[in-house]
């Protein structure tokens, strides 16, 4: 699977490391992502998701049913 919050969309970013001396080289800026199991009560199930550690605080406020919503209406996630 590829490095993309299934929630938030976040993804790799580029940039560059800069040094001292103003030299720079290309490097990669990465989501800080965690593999976590979700409870859905309405449907009885557990899922799985790859989310952010934005995606869990904003899980953790407005619930797991109010997000997956959401994210199927914003077309991150396809379950």
């Amino acid at each position: 699977m590829s490095r993309v919050c299934q929630i938030t969309g976040k993804k790799v970013m580029s940039g560059n490391n800069v040094s001292h001396a103003k030299n720079k080289t290309k490097r990669k800026f990465y989501p800080n992502l965690q593999a976590k199991k979700f409870y859905i009560p309405e449907e009885d199930k557990w899922i799985t998701l790859k989310v952010s550690a934005n995606a869990l605080r904003t899980i953790n406020r407005k619930g797991i049913s109010a997000v997956l919503k959401k994210a199927k209406a914003n077309g991150n996630i396809v379950l």
